[in-house]
């Protein structure tokens, strides 16, 4: 991969959750400080939910998530961030790095100076910001008029709601609109498409401040099918849809899908992006390629 080709972007916002997001920063993390990821907060499962549950946090998994794929490994710092206690205690299955960040909130003025702190402390030079520093919750809309709450049931829809929303509406953390005013390149996925893509364009200022934003935007799409049968349902172009309805107009230029060989039809680029080790994950270095690789000037709906 030639390096000096692929940074021409000076700043570069990836948006999402969960293991995909981790996977794309990853691949990205030679950009150092002209990288930032804006991570979902919606999380209410597992060790996370747990935490929110009994003291009302925002979710810590994700942001976990991205730090740890982020780390040097092997070290002592990623071996403790990603330590799960076993047993029935109160500590069986707790995550220590979800409990750390929580932890280092109580001591801190804000979520995103945790995240900072965790950062220096992996000596992680690319940015990771909350999409808000408030507790809220993913709600899903059904046809039948049933609303659904929390991200782990809105996972286990069998059909794809016709709306979402966060509930309460909180506000965006500030420095992730100023990365997104400013970025040259935003990259949207690959990921649960309900729960951790979508989540933080349900922010109305995230949303306009993509809209207003110059930057040229990607969408990744997922290498296998999700556990979601909802998000399963959705054909690649209602999920463009999705994206474009929420931001507000249409703003993906181009969508980056795995084949074997590489073509392009519209604005879909099928390239060789999985991972010869693990071929549920992304290739991080095809990734990497495909993602700054230069794009068309002109904006294409699908």
């Amino acid at each position: 991969m030639d390096i000096l080709q692929l940074n021409d972007y000076r700043k570069v916002v990836a948006i999402g959750g969960g293991h995909g997001l981790g996977r794309v920063l990853s691949s990205l993390s030679f950009l150092g400080p002209r990288l930032t990821g804006i991570v979902a907060t919606t999380d209410n499962g597992g060790s996370t939910g747990r935490l929110r549950a009994q003291h009302d946090c925002i979710a810590w998994g994700d942001l976990r998530n991205c730090l740890s794929q982020l780390a040097d490994r092997p070290s002592v710092g990623s071996l403790l961030f990603e330590y799960r206690f076993e047993g029935e205690t109160e500590l069986g299955g707790h995550n220590l790095g979800n409990l750390i960040l929580y932890a280092l909130d109580q001591l801190c003025v804000r979520p995103l100076e945790a995240v900072n702190l965790i950062r220096g402390m992996l000596k992680i030079e690319c940015k990771l910001i909350p999409m808000s520093e408030q507790p809220t919750h993913l709600v899903a809309l059904e046809a039948c008029g049933n609303r659904v709450f929390g991200e782990l049931d809105v996972d286990r829809l069998e059909s794809h709601p016709i709306a979402l929303s966060l509930e309460p509406m909180v506000e965006p953390t500030q420095e992730a609109c100023q990365a997104i005013e400013e970025a040259e390149l935003i990259v949207l996925g690959p990921g649960s498409f309900l729960t951790s893509t979508l989540p933080a364009l349900l922010l109305p200022k995230i949303a306009a401040a993509i809209r207003r934003s110059k930057a040229k935007v990607i969408l990744i799409d997922n290498l296998t099918a999700e556990v979601s049968a909802a998000a399963n349902h959705l054909s690649l172009k209602e999920r463009i849809d999705w994206c474009h309805q929420l931001i507000g107009k249409p703003m993906i230029e181009r969508v980056l899908c795995h084949a074997d060989e590489e073509r392009v039809d519209g604005i879909c680029h099928y390239l060789p992006l999985k991972s010869k080790h693990h071929r549920g994950l992304h290739d991080t270095q095809a990734l990497a390629k495909a993602i700054m690789s230069p794009m068309g000037r002109s904006r294409l709906i699908a």
